[in-house]
């Protein structure tokens, strides 16, 4: 019999009840009837993966978006009738994203039943004028109130986004948040700085007037400040914007770190198969008009060469704590690691970016600034 490899699952919502001003991710305005049609051509397409899902254990699923819990639940627990057709590990991570305003504890109690034990809520700030100014439809207060109703629901997984460097934020405000982190309590922290996307609101504002903005040197300051501030509350750095306390660092997104296999299903998701990649159409009526063909709904496909795989290994794992495991990227790139790489290296360690902890290369505090400096060098 032949053995089954696992694979971590991806779906995609995308509906929000509003648009935030720094979001370029592919979302729409919600509605029931939006909602309806999408999550039954949702099945569809799971469908059309039978063959491939069959051979593989799910060990990882997250829903994200969007925000997956501004739909109605119901909607939610018909995915996971869908997905428990096929074969879910019995110690499966099952993340779903959500905004405070619409993460009720019922909706919770139902989420439980369905399998999910890990909630990841986009907080992004506890400061009631900077989420106005932002876009964001929730308060401070509404954040406090759905953290209750996690912890009533029973879940002890659950993850905070927050974000860095937001318009007229200051240290002060960073240090309130990290006081609320503290009395909250989770068991994960994503901690990202602010990026400006072109077409988004924040970028256009951006333009016009940036004196409302942090500045490299300021951004670099709430940062080393994070960082430190979690780490004493024992919320472990292991990836340049994530924290965790022991044993519940994101599985999910470490199979992105780590170049595992994922299938994603929905609007414009991006799957990672061996060595294809392939992205779904970001349009609904494409999307929907392959799926009434009975055609997966791939809009761009590509097979990466080793080449390409190990440019992205590289650059993956640097932004890891734990930086590349030498015995690990030679075996399975069959390359000589330290041979390969030697001038980037020495350049990168002579220079205080990269240091050598046992059988692994990884960046120093001063490196995780100028990330993108390193990866640069071991860009071939």
């Amino acid at each position: 019999m032949m053995k089954k490899n696992n694979i971590g699952i991806y779906i995609h919502i995308p509906f929000c009840e509003s648009r935030c001003q720094y979001c370029d991710f592919c979302s729409s305005i919600i509605s029931e009837e939006n909602s309806k049609k999408y999550f039954k051509y949702l099945e569809k397409e799971i469908d059309l993966y039978r063959e491939v899902l069959n051979k593989k254990i799910i060990d990882t699923i997250f829903i994200g978006g969007g925000t997956p819990s501004s739909v109605d639940e119901k909607y939610i627990g018909n995915i996971f009738k869908k997905l428990k057709e096929f074969e879910i590990s019995k110690g499966a991570e099952i993340s779903i994203e959500s905004n405070p305003n619409s993460l009720s504890l019922q909706k919770l109690k139902a989420y439980k039943s369905f399998g999910i034990n890990r909630i990841s809520m986009g907080a992004q700030s506890f400061n009631d004028e900077i989420l106005k100014d932002i876009g964001r439809v929730h308060t401070k207060n509404q954040i406090l109130e759905a953290v209750k109703n996690v912890k009533e629901a029973g879940f002890k997984n659950f993850n905070l986004d927050l974000m860095l460097a937001l318009p007229h934020q200051n240290l002060k405000d960073i240090e309130e948040s990290i006081e609320e982190i503290e009395k909250i309590n989770p068991t994960h922290i994503s901690y990202y700085s602010l990026i400006l996307e072109e077409k988004t609101e924040l970028y256009k504002r951006y333009r016009k007037n940036n004196k409302a903005f942090a500045d490299e040197y300021t951004d670099r300051n709430m940062y080393h400040y994070v960082v430190k501030s979690l780490e004493k509350l024992g919320l472990k750095q292991y990836e340049i914007s994530n924290f965790a306390k022991d044993g519940y660092e994101c599985r999910h997104n470490l199979k992105y770190w780590k170049l595992c296999d994922y299938i994603s299903f929905g609007l414009s998701s991006s799957s990672n198969i061996l060595n294809t990649r392939y992205t779904n159409f970001s349009n609904f009526s494409k999307y929907y008009k392959a799926l009434d063909q009975n055609k997966k709904p791939i809009e761009f496909k590509e097979n990466l060469s080793k080449k390409d795989r190990l440019n992205e290994f590289i650059i993956m794992g640097i932004r890891l704590n734990s930086g590349i495991d030498v015995e690990e990227i030679n075996e399975r790139f069959n390359i000589d690691f330290e041979k390969k790489y030697e001038k980037a290296i020495n350049k990168n360690i002579n220079i205080g970016l990269l240091e050598k902890s046992e059988r692994n290369y990884k960046l120093t505090e001063f490196g995780r600034d100028l990330s993108n400096a390193v990866e640069l060098d071991f860009f071939m």
